[in-house]
């Protein structure tokens, strides 16, 4: 098997490789990689074929923050895309402030979603996780998407008819579950910022 890596000012080269049989892999804004195969039926890694993304569980005496958003009708847990080169805990912190303008800690994670046929025609693996608030003024950052974010009821979210099932069973488990917790004496961070247990 031979990877080529290319630069996007390099491009040019992508007609002449595939002369050699070179065919695409994967890409980003940066740069491509093309694979030509040596034998028959090699075992080649799969590109990146799902998104991240990070939900949170922040409650505060009785109360969860919700959100409601453009694309749906009902409240839902705030949350949205990890990007790249992000860790779970700051995508956490990042998508609850941008959307409710409340400042997080992280605690757990309690829940990983798998959903295919998600955005982009990939699945989306999607990591809830309980949050300590530690604001409580509502002040929305991200106007275009969300159109509401409060402090509600917990018993009020989970009888209400517009939220979404799976919302409402990871708050279920979130009040039923510690969930996975990074803890000092277990925790290992490495040079490249990467949370071990």
């Amino acid at each position: 098997m031979l990877w080529i890596k290319l630069c996007i000012s390099k491009s040019s080269l992508i007609v002449i490789l595939n002369k050699h049989n070179f065919v695409f892999h994967h890409c980003n804004e940066e740069d491509i990689t093309l694979v030509k195969k040596l034998i028959p039926k090699p075992i080649i890694p799969t590109a990146k074929n799902h998104t991240l993304g990070v939900g949170a569980v922040v409650i505060n005496k009785k109360k969860l923050l919700v959100i409601k958003d453009r694309f749906n009708l009902g409240y839902k847990l705030p949350g949205g895309h990890i990007d790249n080169n992000e860790n779970i805990t700051t995508a956490l912190k990042r998508e609850v402030l941008e959307e409710t303008g409340i400042s997080v800690e992280f605690v757990s994670i309690v829940n990983l979603g798998h959903f295919t046929k998600a955005q982009f025609g990939e699945s989306n693996l999607y990591i809830l996780c309980t949050a300590k608030p530690l604001s409580y003024e509502i002040n929305i950052q991200d106007t275009q998407e969300i159109i509401e974010a409060k402090w509600i009821d917990i018993d009020e979210f989970l009888k209400d008819n517009e939220v979404h099932e799976y919302n409402k069973h990871i708050v279920k488990s979130a009040l039923n579950n510690k969930g996975l917790e990074f803890q000092k004496n277990k925790l290992i961070l490495n040079k490249q910022n990467q949370l071990f247990f």
